[in-house]
């Protein structure tokens, strides 16, 4: 499995992380112009002096006079052969200088090989060094050989020490780099925490936000920028509150005028003499009040006056499929345990309804059966009909949304039972779950964790 770099999730994390990659960036940058410097410092001052020894030695040769080599330190030797291996060339860019300094001065030469041997403090030839100069080799732990072709004369050789590295550039720069990320990340950290602890206070009232129980507004603290963002949340907020007030106050005017007439009706249908028709008045005023309670119930869903608490959701499962059994329906449930969960009982005990009416209107029946897995609790409401089809499974929770297109009372209403008992158990931080049962018809499971 591929493994993503853990970028850190916050907002100080991030901005420390930006300034950090850039800060090691510009570093880099930095330690690479600091080594070339010094690599062309080096080369200046270990080449000329290796270029001028040579060029006086050539110079000495071609005049008949012996190679002399700086009170006795044997830097400087002449011999029949290079006492460096044949190709060598570890310091090709010595070479070319000094090539180009020797024809720059017309001495004709030919082969030039370079080597560079590590020294170590007890090698025998520093014994017969002058002191200050093995002191320095000692110190250099490197010494750069140079051998020159002196067509007809032999090698000239020359010996000098040369540095053994770049490491203390490294530790120059080190301490600078540390400083320079506290300078800046110390600031850094702080400024991401000013801008992220308003932001986090932000998203936890936008998280809990609840309409039923409005909040007192959100402090603005911060820079301008998060500042405008909670104050604009702040009148947003308040704005929902109050559209949903006037909502409240729209739906009650609604219900009561709406239910004033259906009661007039019911009671002057008491005055029709033939009971057939009477009783035919009597339902369709009764469906009119449950369908309007319906959409009374699933407008105000979002603000419910029932408060949360614990119920005992086996004991409300035996209370309706009871209600459904006096009723003289087909409806069983397996017996289980006392389950305690926290929901809205009221509004729970009507999606348990809904789904278990919807299952005897076209499925034959219910089957009901509570399990208990411990991270959450599952109503099964089992049924033997003819099942929904695939792609209609989600569907038939949208409002006013049947499979049979008839709306009326015989076939089931105008399809708002399965969209308010979805929006129900949603609410209570759950979901309903339809499927088709291999062995036919439908289960539809309420989902309802342990909070």
């Amino acid at each position: 499995m591929r493994r993503q770099f853990p970028w850190p999730k916050s907002l100080p994390g991030q901005l420390m992380l930006l300034v950090a990659v850039l800060l090691f960036v510009a570093q880099a940058i930095n330690f690479a112009l600091l080594l070339n410097g010094r690599r062309q410092l080096r080369y200046a001052q270990y080449t000329v002096p290796a270029v001028n020894r040579v060029v006086d030695s050539v110079e000495a040769l071609r005049a008949g006079e012996p190679v002399s080599d700086h009170r006795g330190a044997r830097r400087t030797s002449l011999s029949p052969t290079a006492v460096i291996p044949a190709g060598h060339h570890d310091a090709r860019r010595v070479e070319r200088a000094m090539r180009s300094a020797l024809d720059d001065a017309g001495l004709s030469v030919g082969a030039i090989a370079t080597q560079i041997r590590h020294i170590s403090p007890h090698d025998r030839h520093l014994r017969h060094m002058e002191p200050r100069r093995a002191e320095r080799l000692r110190q250099a732990a490197t010494e750069l050989r140079i051998a020159v072709q002196v067509p007809g004369r032999g090698w000239l050789n020359v010996r000098m020490p040369w540095p053994s590295g770049n490491g203390f550039i490294f530790w120059q720069i080190l301490p600078q780099t540390l400083v320079i990320y506290l300078v800046m990340l110390i600031p850094m950290f702080w400024l991401g925490r000013r801008i992220a602890r308003p932001l986090n206070r932000l998203a936890g009232a936008a998280r809990s936000f609840d309409p039923a129980r409005p909040a007192p507004p959100v402090e603005e603290r911060g820079p301008g920028d998060v500042r405008a963002v909670i104050g604009a949340y702040n009148q947003l907020s308040t704005r929902v509150t109050a559209m949903l007030d006037e909502k409240d106050r729209m739906l009650g005017a609604i219900g009561h005028d709406l239910r004033t007439p259906l009661a007039a009706l019911r009671v002057r249908i008491e005055s029709v003499e033939d009971d057939s028709d009477r009783d035919r008045m009597a339902d369709i005023i009764e469906e009119m009040n449950r369908t309007l309670e319906d959409i009374l119930s699933l407008a105000r869903l979002g603000r419910p006056s029932e408060p949360v608490g614990e119920a005992d959701l086996a004991a409300l499962v035996d209370a309706v499929v009871e209600d459904f059994r006096d009723l003289g329906e087909n409806v069983v449930a397996q017996e289980a345990p006392r389950t305690r969960i926290r929901l809205r009982p009221t509004l729970m005990r009507r999606a348990i309804r809904n789904l278990i009416e919807n299952a005897v209107k076209y499925g034959n029946g219910a089957q009901v059966r509570l399990v208990d897995n411990g991270a959450e609790v599952r109503v099964e409401i089992a049924d033997t009909g003819p099942g929904i089809p695939e792609d209609k499974l989600a569907d038939v929770f949208d409002p006013f949304t049947r499979l049979e297109s008839s709306r009326n009372r015989e076939t089931g209403g105008i399809g708002l039972g399965l969209a308010l008992a979805q929006a129900i158990v949603r609410d209570a931080g759950g979901d309903i779950l339809l499927a088709n049962r291999d062995t036919g018809g439908l289960i539809a499971t309420i989902r309802l964790p342990r909070r």
